[in-house]
């Protein structure tokens, strides 16, 4: 664990890196793949079925839930310690917005966990019929969908801050600090387009857009720090071993 112990160390920021690219990939699985192959945008029922029939899949996703936020925990943890030397108050802010995200995230479990109760044919829930089952079912999962884009405001302070801080340090790639902040505008505009103006054909493809730009940045923060590591001429960031 001395990898730990250091901010300024290489092993360090090879280990942050590490956990910031296992948020990518078990993120990318359970919050796009495992809903993507099984909810049927505008039909519950097909959707119910489908959770029915993949009990096992749908319970990996959540699983792909769990890895990712114990790596987000980790991750706010040693950013924040990595840029207090830059600047503590807005390392503090970054990292309270990225736990604040986290919670949402955890919280929006309990609905994941309602519609597996729903689509258990072994559940006593007798009372309600199968019409009534597909239906609570589509609203608890609108329901964690309304828990996304909430997170995503808390992710988007986290990475204009996160950004600034990388731009102030000098340490990295000025070109990452920028995307980090531009791109953060895409997870706003999302939840823009799912709460004020569902009917916007516009929003959806400036969302892309910017979220492009923000997985690239984010992507390239965590490859810098586990192939290259913090680099400037300030006294503060030099590298230990």
């Amino acid at each position: 664990m001395t990898y730990f112990d250091d901010p300024r160390s290489r092993g360090y920021a090879r280990i942050a890196g590490l956990f910031y690219l296992t948020i990518a990939f078990a993120g990318g699985y359970a919050i796009l793949y495992v809903p993507g192959s099984l909810q049927v945008p505008g039909d519950p029922a097909q959707t119910f079925a489908n959770i029915a029939a993949e009990r096992g899949f749908y319970l990996s996703g959540l699983l792909g839930d769990v890895v990712m936020m114990l790596s987000e925990l980790i991750v706010t943890a040693m950013l924040f310690f990595l840029f207090r030397i830059v600047n503590p108050t807005l390392s503090l802010i970054a990292a309270l917005a990225r736990f604040a995200m986290v919670a949402v995230m955890a919280a929006m479990l309990f609905f994941h966990a309602a519609a597996l109760q729903l689509v258990d044919p072994a559940a006593p829930l007798t009372s309600f019929t199968e019409a009534q089952r597909v239906e609570l079912a589509g609203m608890f999962l609108h329901v964690h969908a309304a828990g996304v884009w909430i997170w995503q405001i808390f992710f988007a302070a986290h990475l204009v801050t996160l950004g600034m801080l990388v731009l102030k340090s000098n340490a990295f790639p000025r070109l990452l600090g920028l995307g980090l902040m531009l791109g953060s505008v895409g997870y706003v505009l999302d939840t823009l387009s799912a709460f004020a103006f569902p009917e916007s054909a516009l929003l959806p493809t400036l969302t892309v857009g910017f979220l492009m730009i923000v997985t690239l940045a984010e992507i390239g923060f965590a490859l810098w720090l586990v192939f290259v590591g913090p680099r400037s001429a300030d006294t503060r960031w030099q590298q230990t071993a």
